[in-house]
């Protein structure tokens, strides 16, 4: 990897890799209008990249699968993501920089101290904690993730959590959580922005980094994630809901309306409860996404969707389990218990599939 200096400005770059200032003008315009800003906002975007080198980010990976960095480095339109956060602006990255060893270690330290209070924290994981702080041990020196997580933290300017383990423990922080694996905002009394996920997508990933590059903050929900991205259910965009309201359903995978497409509800999918932007910007270069393959969403970008979630292919019905309305009336009903919606769901799964038959 390599920083931005004196010698190369970004559109120099990008030019030696074949993009113009003009495929980099379209991107901007591309990310304005996922990120709901309008093209107006274009400009301001092109202007916050193009002076990127002076927000450093350091990425760290604690107790995860690297499934985040891998969803990140498949980003799109064409690729321009990749380059500016791989030789722009990241300081450090253990998956991607060709550092390891002391070397590695000496590279955090110094992009810690060099541009201390300056630089944003990408953390990737969760963090085992306390005592079970030694099931996680890193570098050369033996640190824990836990000594380097707090570290960072601490002279960081702003900290994002990337997937749902960093955002709320994820798979690893399920029952019993042996290692006491907890999400980054447990480690630090700073405000941490959640970017949850298995994995997020790159465009949630980016788009708010650029958030903070544009603006200096966003409006967040509930579980502090970016209302950009995570503010609806995916049961709103879902491009089976019409499937759902008229009572077509599939009963078992492999039947005649999972042939047709028909919504995946009462083999568990998870959408009227789960908030993300998936079923409008998927995944793969917005190829596809889970409900799309045929696969109900299992909730990931829910915090505890590993307990609360399960059996992942059978309907929740009237299981109880904590979550924030997110809708227009987040703000004003706060917390709450989906267990009635769940029942309000499952009623209007069989009613209208007895509509259906009556028809």
């Amino acid at each position: 990897m390599q920083n931005l200096n004196a010698k190369k400005d970004l559109m120099q770059i990008l030019n030696e890799h074949g993009f113009s200032r003009r495929d980099f003008l379209k991107w901007s315009s591309g990310m304005a209008t996922m990120l709901g800003l309008g093209v107006t906002f274009a400009p301001n975007i092109a202007n916050a990249v193009e002076n990127a080198s002076n927000t450093p980010v350091i990425w760290l990976h604690m107790a995860e699968c690297t499934g985040c960095s891998e969803s990140l480095l498949r980003s799109d339109a064409p690729t321009i993501d990749s380059l500016i956060f791989d030789y722009l602006n990241i300081e450090y990255h253990e998956t991607v920089m060709a550092a390891s060893g002391h070397q590695a270690d000496e590279n955090l330290e110094n992009a810690i101290k060099k541009h201390a209070g300056k630089y944003v924290l990408l953390v990737e994981g969760a963090v085992p904690a306390g005592s079970s702080s030694f099931y996680l041990t890193l570098g050369s020196k033996g640190h824990t993730g836990e000594e380097i997580a707090k570290k960072a933290c601490e002279n960081a300017e702003a900290i994002l959590a990337i997937g749902t383990c960093s955002s709320f423990g994820g798979i690893q922080a399920a029952a019993p959580n042996p290692t006491n694996a907890v999400p980054i905002s447990k480690i630090t009394n700073k405000s941490v922005i959640n970017v949850p996920g298995c994995p997020p997508s790159e465009k949630n990933i980016v788009g708010s980094v650029l958030q903070l590059l544009l603006f200096g903050s966003m409006a967040l929900d509930n579980f502090n994630r970016p209302k950009w991205a995570y503010e609806h259910r995916i049961h709103d965009y879902c491009e089976r809901r019409g499937h759902f309201d008229a009572g077509e359903f599939v009963e078992s995978f492999g039947d005649e309306g999972a042939k047709k497409g028909y919504c995946l509800y009462k083999v568990g999918c998870k959408g009227p409860y789960t908030f993300n932007n998936c079923a409008k910007h998927r995944f793969n270069q917005h190829t596809n996404w889970p409900i799309g393959a045929g696969h109900g969403c299992i909730g990931c970008s829910e915090p505890d969707f590993w307990d609360s979630m399960q059996a992942f292919e059978e309907p929740l019905k009237n299981k109880s389990f904590r979550t924030f309305f997110n809708d227009a009336t987040s703000d004003k009903i706060g917390i709450g218990v989906l267990t009635l919606t769940g029942v309000a769901i499952a009623a209007h799964a069989t009613i209208s599939t007895i509509k259906k038959d009556k028809e």
